[in-house]
């Protein structure tokens, strides 16, 4: 929850999302709203419209939520509204949600926030002016030498290894934040999973290429989790396999991007809060690849090798100020990431693996869980090899 104090005169905050079918019907189902002009195609291609229009306060209902969960986010009360509908919006239009506080009112705890919806072509659909009062809980005094929040968010967590991290710290008594980028129903999934243990959950979608959205992500966050004390990152993009001569750059900066880029901006985002508790695990796995590379993976060895890199100088950057950065280094493991593997060749890795087989997510996952706990606090910079002996230092 966002305090009335701590909010500034020209802060901002949005949200997008892409209008669906779905999404109309379902409105027209809770509202009873089936005007022709929004629902039928025949009849909406006599008018000047000459296509469905999305009803208006369909798009409008998103400043809801860009003022329940982002400014000022929980415990807003929004009272007041004035909407003018400048363009339609059809179904397939993604929509941005912008809202900017333009006037605090001291004696109300209220804000005033300007309202802009654009569609993809940047396009004014609806303006506006919102009124929120700032709803504020009693807060509890911090005890003195209270220990920081079991608070977590892991990137990737409906993969394979990132789910049975995000289970394994649910089952050590962590809040989780459930990172994905397309796979939502497998997030969700999870997320029942968790709660079946009784433990807490939360799923959040993201493009971890895309600034807008890792800002979303990090706001989800702070609402969801307060201070995150612990991320984790098992996000993945799959190798597109090519020797050098068959690559093309764009194959090493999709995989820059995706380890790398908006890792870097996420945790400029993060990482403040966990510096003003003085506490702060990251852990991020990198590959037994780029200790026994091969060719055909160069795009993807390039870009974990830059991952290893980033957080062993990230680790000498922050380990003054209580955090600890270290990386987990899986081997083959059991998931989909190697699940075009001839069955020879997985195999053969097992035979030559000193512990004879692959390893399991739940390894992996075992070794996330020593360094977020107490016995993982004097490492920095470290690598645990999870490979069962292939690569020994």
């Amino acid at each position: 929850m966002t305090r009335f104090e701590s909010i500034r005169v020209g802060e901002e905050a949005e949200v997008r999302h892409v209008i669906t079918e779905t999404d109309v019907e379902r409105f027209v189902e809770l509202t009873g709203d089936d005007n022709k002009l929004h629902v039928d195609e025949t009849y909406a291609a006599e008018t000047p419209f000459k296509r469905p229009v999305v009803h208006g306060m369909l798009g409008a209902s998103f400043i809801s939520t860009v003022i329940g969960t982002r400014l000022p986010g929980d415990g807003a009360l929004w009272y007041a509204q004035r909407l003018e509908f400048l363009l339609p919006v059809r179904i397939g239009d993604e929509i941005t949600v912008k809202a900017r506080v333009i006037r605090k009112i001291e004696q109300s705890s209220s804000i005033e926030l300007e309202t802009i919806i654009f569609n993809q072509h940047r396009q004014k659909v609806t303006t506006g002016v919102a009124s929120v009062q700032v709803i504020e809980a009693a807060r509890a005094p911090a005890a003195a030498g209270q220990s920081p929040p079991k608070t977590a968010l892991v990137l990737g967590a409906s993969g394979g290894i990132g789910a049975a991290v995000a289970l394994r710290l649910a089952r050590d008594g962590y809040s989780v934040v459930l990172h994905c980028h397309h796979n939502r129903e497998r997030a969700n999934k999870l997320r029942a999973q968790i709660a079946d243990v009784g433990g807490e959950a939360h799923v959040c979608a993201a493009s971890l290429d895309d600034d807008a959205s890792l800002g979303e992500l990090a706001a989800q966050c702070e609402r969801y989790l307060g201070t995150v004390s612990v991320v984790v990152n098992c996000a993945l993009v799959r190798i597109a396999p090519a020797r050098f001569y068959e690559a093309k750059w764009n194959d090493l900066q999709r995989q820059l991007d995706a380890n790398l880029r908006g890792y870097f901006h996420l945790l400029k985002a993060l990482v403040p809060a966990m510096e003003r508790q003085h506490f702060g695990k990251i852990i991020s796995l990198t590959s037994q690849a780029i200790e026994t590379p091969n060719a055909e993976w160069l795009a993807y060895i390039t870009g974990k090798s830059a991952l290893h890199g980033f957080c062993r100088a990230l680790a000498v950057d922050l380990a003054p100020k209580g955090i600890r950065v270290n990386m987990v280094s899986p081997g083959a493991t059991e998931t989909d990431f190697i699940s075009d593997l001839p069955e020879k060749r997985r195999l053969i890795i097992a035979a030559t693996t000193p512990l004879r087989r692959l390893a399991k997510p739940t390894d992996v996952a075992s070794a996330v869980a020593f360094l977020v706990s107490e016995g993982g606090d004097f490492l920095a910079g470290e690598t645990i090899r999870v490979n069962g002996g292939q690569v020994m230092l």
